[in-house]
């Protein structure tokens, strides 16, 4: 990233190859996931104020590691691992060739799992598990609305919240889409440009509405989806919350409301919470290689492409994950 601006200030250029310090290992980068978060910093600015231009974009990696930094067990030079680390200018990302990360924040790629799919796992497993365990407290037998179903997020939230023996119902723009959330277990799939998501939510309920919202389109979405929760009922947002909320309705039924954002432990140098990511990238990866989890891959781009990833992602629409190539 070259400067702040549209997707033609990302520009392909040489580095030296980066050393792994005390506790870090070296990774040669097979494949690195594209995240919404990385085309509002490459629009926004970098979210670490003190860095500087230019800087390499990217949080999701998986690849060979190649080189160990001092002080380094437990890993080999050649294992495959899987990580989230970096791109948003505290440390170099994983638009790159390789890649150095604290050795305690890999995951082994589990055999069976393609670098492609492990590429595109960290950023939305983390944010979906977050969002539905940590902050909802999603049970059993409840029902929980999940919005954009075919999105990245919204595509393993699905099948985590199944996996939990929670109802799920989703919103869709179409036809197509309506069939992946189907396929992933979604037990109700609303198209929400020909019904009411809210009415919709209620009826299929017996009026009483979902216990949980996942929210990950923000804005009117976010601000409507209050009504469609049953009392006591949770809101979890992975995007800011709108500026109009209901806060009269929300204090009448005991709404709780929740923000989601993944980076935090990242941005704020918390391991600890860096740590507990880390064990839910490993549970994940345990289920994509017993084939309970499915990471829908859209399309794979060069990284001499990584613009026109850009231009991809930011067009909307996206039916799971893009994912770039280094070489």
């Amino acid at each position: 990233m070259t400067a702040v601006g549209g997707p033609e200030v990302l520009r392909i250029a040489d580095l030296p190859r980066p050393e792994p310090g005390p506790g870090q290992v070296r990774v040669h980068l097979a494949a690195a996931g594209v995240n919404p978060v990385d085309t509002k910093v490459r629009a926004k600015g970098l979210l670490d104020p003190q860095a500087a231009l230019p800087a390499i974009l990217g949080c999701d990696g998986a690849g060979t590691v190649d080189a160990l930094g001092q002080g380094v067990t437990g890993i080999e030079p050649g294992q495959r691992v899987l990580f989230m680390n970096g791109g948003i200018g505290l440390a170099p990302g994983n638009y790159a060739e390789y890649a150095t990360v604290d050795a305690r924040f890999v995951v082994p790629i589990p055999e069976g799992v393609e670098d492609v799919e492990a590429a595109a796992m960290p950023l939305v497993a983390i944010t979906a598990w977050e969002a539905l365990f940590d902050r909802a407290r999603l049970e059993a037998g409840e029902w929980v609305l999940i919005h954009g179903g075919a999105g990245g997020v919204g595509h393993v939230a699905i099948q985590l919240a199944r996996q939990a023996g929670a109802r799920v119902m989703t919103t869709v723009g179409d036809a197509e889409k309506a069939g992946i959330a189907q396929a992933l277990g979604a037990e109700a799939v609303l198209r929400y440009r020909e019904e009411d998501f809210v009415e919709s939510a209620r009826r299929r309920t017996g009026g009483e509405g979902v216990a949980v919202v996942l929210d990950t389109v923000g804005g009117e979405t976010c601000t409507r989806s209050l009504h469609a929760l049953a009392t006591y009922g949770r809101l979890v947002s992975i995007l800011a919350l709108p500026g109009e909320m209901d806060w009269q309705y929300a204090r009448l039924h005991n709404l709780s409301v929740a923000q989601e954002w993944m980076l935090s432990p990242m941005l704020l140098g918390r391991e600890d919470h860096r740590l507990h990511q880390t064990a839910i990238l490993g549970e994940c990866a345990a289920r994509m290689a017993d084939g309970r989890l499915e990471l829908l891959v859209a399309g794979t781009y060069p990284l001499e492409q990584a613009a026109e990833a850009h231009r991809r992602l930011e067009a909307g629409g996206m039916r799971g994950k893009l994912v770039l190539i280094p070489g």
